[in-house]
């Protein structure tokens, strides 16, 4: 399996480059409308924006500044297939004008403008970013009436073009059995609120380059993919930044395309080359050692695995994950300046085949079905010990 990753400097409000319903999922975090780090983006793109800050005309400001960013979503909508999803990470705002502290709410202006130009509404995702500042309060601190809650989370605004996606042929369907998450992960994906994703460290070299950077974290990106798309599927970043949903499609084996307004990040998104390997081998071997305890202390319960992943021979809880395998990264090199290729392993990692037939616990497993069901809580916990 191989996949390609196409880099753009160019602005986002025409994506001429990319055909029109060729793009299967869309993740992306587009700057923040009324938050000052990224307002010299907005000036340049409509110097009305810069004259409405000056005179502190907030709510001027903050519909010009989505404005620019309505022309990213049209072409967004234009260029995903029916029944791709976009996922676009956003928080909302705080800013002082006028002596007046309000909140700029940039979840709900974006969610409108996708409903009106045709999308699909799904449920959104609150990611929320725990803070250990002591002094998170604002405004008036202890004195009532006077102060504000801190913003400690942001949004994963959810929305699919057209119908629900079919998988009609032999080869799809497959592919889709392959790209599968486990049981016990889709648990946690699909909640509402992620709690277990951290803020993002930017490692960038360029002082002024993290001022102008707010990348999510890589696992965010990457389950974002898992999730919403499958191998091979081509995952565009119109606000692409760091590169980093384009490393989580490599890590993903999905192809991808990028595109940045700022050409100052194209060393930052090269690099990427240099750590991806090892990063997404490491974040796999992580997932199969996760499942692996998951299993075992599903088998230390009692509780049956009818199942059997046929690529590593682990039990699963459910058929639809008999297929499901995980690619680990061979090769990536920079083919154009612009382009790089990825190589994977079509086979599984055959160190958790060994350690899974060495275990003994697949046998267990098996020794625990015919037990049958115990007659008591007490009879069910000895009849397991003198399995282990």
């Amino acid at each position: 399996m191989k996949t390609t990753h196409q880099l753009f400097f160019q602005n986002s409000n025409n994506l001429d480059q990319i055909p029109s319903n060729s793009v299967d999922l869309i993740v992306t975090s587009p700057p923040y409308p009324m938050i000052e780090m990224w307002d010299d983006i907005f000036f340049n793109q409509n110097e009305a924006i810069g004259k409405a800050i000056a005179k502190q005309n907030g709510n001027k400001a903050f519909e010009l500044m989505h404005k620019s960013l309505d022309c990213v979503w049209d072409e967004a909508f234009r260029v995903l297939k029916n029944g791709g999803f976009a996922c676009i990470n956003i928080g909302d705002a705080t800013r002082t004008l006028r002596e007046n502290f309000a909140i700029y709410p940039n979840h709900a202006r974006i969610l409108q403008y996708l409903v009106k130009i045709g999308f699909t509404t799904l449920p959104e995702i609150i990611w929320r970013k725990q803070t250990n500042a002591p002094n998170k309060f604002m405004g008036s601190g202890m004195l009532p009436a006077g102060a504000y809650v801190t913003l400690e989370h942001e949004y994963i605004l959810i929305v699919r073009k057209g119908g629900k996606r079919e998988f009609k042929t032999d080869p799809e369907k497959i592919n889709r059995r392959q790209s599968a998450i486990f049981w016990e992960e889709r648990n946690m994906f699909f909640s509402d609120i992620w709690f277990d994703i951290k803020g993002s460290r930017q490692g960038l070299l360029d002082k002024a380059l993290r001022t102008r950077s707010g990348a999510f974290p890589f696992e965010l990106a990457l389950r974002l993919i898992n999730i919403y798309s499958v191998k091979t599927d081509t995952v565009l970043d119109p606000f692409l930044g760091t590169g980093t949903t384009m490393a989580a499609a490599m890590a993903a084996a999905r192809n991808s395309i990028g595109c940045e307004i700022d050409n100052n990040f194209y060393e930052s998104i090269i690099k990427i080359k240099n750590n991806i390997i090892d990063l997404s081998n490491h974040y796999m071997e992580n997932r199969l050692k996760r499942h692996i305890h998951f299993v075992n202390e599903r088998i230390a319960s009692g509780k049956p695995l009818k199942h059997k992943n046929n690529p590593y021979g682990f039990p699963v809880i459910t058929n639809q994950e008999k297929e499901l395998i995980l690619n680990e990264l061979t090769a990536i090199k920079k083919v154009k300046p612009h382009l790089m290729r990825v190589d994977y392993c079509d086979n599984p990692q055959r160190s958790f085949c060994l350690e899974w037939e060495k275990s003994g616990i697949e046998k267990r497993c098996s020794d625990l079905e015919k037990m049958g069901p115990p007659q008591s809580a007490a009879k069910k916990k000895d009849r397991q010990l003198e399995l282990f």
